[in-house]
């Protein structure tokens, strides 16, 4: 649905890559049930997680995946670019004074990717990514969310700008991420990439699949910290 700040981005990541990644998570034996913000309630989300960030093992994957993310990110931008215009209030050098201006619509647009994916990464930091399986007819997420909240000591959650999914595989029926203010269904591709604002105007749930296991892998955009954006 146009100008719902849902997107999705088909082709992301190559489907064989997709099967490596399920194959080396059921070879992993890392995995643990699923968390919730709270710990683990499986009333709320019923799921097999690994979390490969950090882990030298999973480095490769973990590069790809954020690779993947990133030229996703670089299309959202262009298409809403005040996801990094309106919170930041950057600055560049007016081109005909040299002075310090205020970043515009028309400057996001005059970039390049490689010039936008550079801007983006001076601001915005991937977090840690989550492997996930769902059950057939049993594992799901169903309780209705957002991915931002405060029960963090480093409050490292509120810094969640964006939510992004890719999904790994698409063999069962149902299983779609649906979101609740913007009565929208996604159903899953496999190597397709969703990014969606993180905030409770994109409160989302996972639905359960029917027929065959659901994997995705799952992280979010996050702000820089302000040390790190604004120095001091």
């Amino acid at each position: 649905m146009p100008g719902d700040f849902i997107e999705v981005f088909h082709d992301a990541l190559a489907p064989e890559h997709c099967a490596a990644l399920i194959e080396r998570f059921e070879h992993s034996g890392a995995v643990v049930p699923g968390q919730v913000g709270g710990g683990v309630y499986p009333q709320l989300k019923r799921s097999s997680d690994i979390t490969i960030s950090n882990h030298q093992e999973w480095r490769d994957a973990e590069t790809a995946l954020n690779l993947a993310m990133l030229a996703g990110l670089v299309a959202y931008l262009r298409r809403y670019p005040y996801t990094l215009i309106a919170p930041l209030m950057l600055q560049v050098p007016d081109p005909a004074t040299g002075e310090p201006r205020r970043l515009g619509e028309a400057d996001v647009a005059a970039m390049d990717d490689a010039a936008l994916g550079a801007l983006a990464r001076q601001v915005f930091v991937p977090g840690s990514i989550n492997l996930q399986r769902y059950r057939a007819d049993s594992g799901g997420y169903p309780y209705w969310h957002c991915e931002l909240f405060p029960r963090d000591a480093t409050a490292q959650t509120l810094h969640r700008h964006l939510l992004w999914t890719i999904y790994l595989n698409d063999s069962f029926a149902e299983g779609e991420t649906e979101f609740l203010h913007q009565q929208r269904k996604v159903a899953p591709r496999t190597g397709s990439l969703l990014i969606a604002p993180a905030a409770f105007t994109h409160t989302h749930r996972g639905n359960q699949p029917r027929g065959g296991d659901k994997y995705i892998a799952t992280s979010w955009v996050l702000f820089q910290r302000a040390e790190k954006l604004y120095g001091g």
